[in-house]
């Protein structure tokens, strides 16, 4: 895995112009890599492949990861990179799925990526899809958006198995949360607590299965 990080922060430098995000995307890395490269089940030639595994980045704002995971993967030539926000090029400062293979959702807005997924994985259980899994990764100040909060509420009455959330908790927020596993428990999810950027650790709690909506904050210092 080491070596596949220091390829992705290689793609991820041919992406430039959005420096003010840096850290916010850099913060995504490792999880992102372990992912893609260990958890989720897609073919890059088949976008559309109905049991793929679906990858919802409601931090939309900071891209430049989940791209140099997206070009790592196969699903674009890395030699769109350098086009990062440019008129020229596919790469947005905000993913849109109608522009990049990989996408599943356009995002950006913060507080709407888990609402979207809950929706999701309640179709792909409504189509009789129980294999794919949906992730989505939210960022810890996101959790300051209430309709983050009504989604983890309803999400945690129903029997979402197939659904897990990611936060990147590397406390951005203005306003100090605590244990955000803990708050998330309390609405009947599964959680857990890990280092993000121990690949093994990260690899290990995205790979459990509940009966219920599960969510792992992988805490980023």
């Amino acid at each position: 895995m080491d070596q596949v990080v220091a390829d992705l922060r290689r793609l991820m430098s041919l992406q430039t112009g959005d420096e003010k995000h840096d850290a916010s995307a850099t913060s995504t890395l490792d999880v992102l890599a372990v992912l893609y490269e260990r958890v989720l089940r897609f073919d890059p030639r088949r976008p559309d492949w109905s049991e793929r595994d679906r990858f919802l980045l409601s931090k939309g704002h900071g891209p430049m990861a989940f791209y140099a995971v997206l070009a790592h993967a196969g699903y674009f030539s890395e030699d769109e990179l350098p086009r990062f926000l440019r008129r020229d090029g596919i790469l947005g400062a905000h993913p849109d799925r109608n522009l990049v293979p990989g996408v599943e959702v356009s995002t950006g807005s913060l507080g709407h990526g888990l609402a979207l997924a809950v929706g999701v994985a309640h179709a792909l259980r409504a189509r009789g899809l129980r294999k794919p899994r949906v992730f989505v990764l939210c960022g810890d100040s996101e959790l300051n958006e209430g309709s983050n909060w009504e989604a983890i509420l309803y999400a945690g009455s129903r029997p979402l198995g197939n659904l897990t959330l990611i936060v990147v908790d590397n406390r951005s927020g203005a306003v100090p949360m605590g244990s955000i596993a803990e708050k998330i428990a309390a609405f009947g999810w599964s959680t857990t607590t890990i280092d993000g950027r121990h690949h093994n650790e990260i690899e290990s709690a995205l790979r459990i299965r509940t009966d219920g909506p599960s969510a792992v904050v992988a805490v980023v210092d």
